[in-house]
């Protein structure tokens, strides 16, 4: 299997991220929600401070309209209660004036003293239906503005969307002073590769099959390529891993064994992402596995009955998952960002069965892009025993 260049120079660590679950997606069985695990500061809250306890990279903070919290508050609400953890905040391109959000990205960045990096969506907003092109071109413009807004003395645009006159960046400076917070993206389209390829640092993935994963980091590394780029490579999946492999097998079935199907296809069909190419790839793995929901050892389908978006699990002893995490860094994958049902729980058993034993470090470390005052070499939780 060919591996694609990559910016970071270490492929023995990675950098393991876990997910708050904002968009009031956390249960105990999945499609039945539950108010004990329902989005709010206590909670999602709660697994920042988890994950962080155990020692996870990043924290992955998403945005939805329809239910949930503000993404960018919450993370705000977040810095003061926290130390070592960085930050993944979604931002919708476009929903907030380009200088504005420039603005508000550095503030955050300075409350956080550098520990922050951004998911760039293209989304449609809330009320809006947009064709797919201008959506991405929405997003391009804004994250050159962005980029202008951290790097210049001023801000001088003119695009198709957005026109800004001679206006000073100074408000819009962040904490971290070569190129701002690394941006982190996912999307399937060639206008998705293209904005990816010729803006973003991390191109993330859904779960496929190997070689599926493989083809799209060829394919975005194409288009980063011709914009005399490397990206690094990341995926988004969940996760269940226990002692053996029947035990998760087991959990697998146990979460899903009240799921109707009817309220499940309700759940995924509310999200603005729902009719996506990328969710139209979720919804064909499922329908390729097999009778058990598995589309290849270990990796099971049913996590997406319940929901849009990310819609597979790694389920499998300790042992399986490091051998699949390390057959996924041979890829060159060097980002990876896990969530489980429910989110507390699943943070400690792969906290506590997995991640000590993994070489772990911040993409930030790798790419040298973190203030002169903090080490810049990368730290490892510990080395696989």
């Amino acid at each position: 299997m060919t591996v694609v260049p990559i910016t970071s120079p270490d492929l023995d660590a990675a950098e393991v991220s876990w997910f708050a679950a904002l968009c009031s997606d956390d249960y105990q069985f999945l499609g039945q929600p539950d108010g004990a695990l329902r989005s709010s500061w206590e909670h999602c809250s709660s697994i920042v401070k988890r994950a962080e306890k155990h020692g996870f990279r990043n924290i992955l903070c998403p945005s939805s309209y329809q239910v949930g919290q503000d993404t960018l508050s919450f993370v705000a609400g977040c810095a003061p209660i926290t130390e070592n953890i960085n930050y993944l905040a979604a931002i919708r391109c476009g929903e907030v004036q380009p200088v504005m959000l420039a603005r508000t990205v550095a503030t955050l960045d300075h409350m956080l003293k550098g520990r922050l990096t951004l998911n760039v969506i293209s989304s449609d907003f809330p009320g809006e239906v947009a064709e797919s092109k201008f959506r991405y071109k929405r997003s391009h413009e804004v994250v050159e503005i962005l980029r202008q807004a951290w790097t210049q003395d001023h801000i001088e645009y003119s695009g198709d969307i957005y026109q800004i006159s001679k206006l000073s960046a100074d408000p819009a400076k962040p904490y971290q002073q070569n190129g701002g917070p690394l941006l982190y993206f996912g999307g399937y389209s060639p206008d998705a590769l293209e904005l990816c390829g010729a803006q973003c640092d991390v191109y993330l993935m859904w779960p496929e099959p190997k070689d599926q994963l493989a083809q799209r980091m060829r394919d975005v590394h194409a288009r980063a390529e011709a914009h005399g780029r490397t990206l690094d490579y990341g995926l988004r999946v969940h996760m269940i891993v226990r002692d053996t492999e029947a035990e998760a097998k087991e959990y697998a079935d146990y979460i899903a064994s009240k799921l109707d199907d009817e309220y499940g296809k309700l759940i995924r069909d509310r999200a603005h992402d729902s009719i996506s190419l990328g969710v139209a790839h979720q919804a064909r793995a499922r329908e390729l596995a097999d009778q058990f929901g598995y589309i290849e050892p270990n990796m099971w389908t049913g996590i997406g009955r319940a929901r849009s978006g990310c819609g597979a699990a790694l389920v499998g002893s300790t042992d399986q998952i490091m051998s699949k995490l390390e057959d996924y860094q041979k890829m060159g994958i060097r980002a990876f960002i896990f969530s489980g049902y429910p989110h507390l729980d699943e943070c400690d058993h792969f906290g506590t069965k997995v991640l000590p034993q993994l070489k772990t470090c911040s993409l930030p470390h790798a790419y040298g892009r973190v203030p002169a005052s903090t080490p810049a070499t990368p730290l490892g939780n510990g080395e696989r025993r």
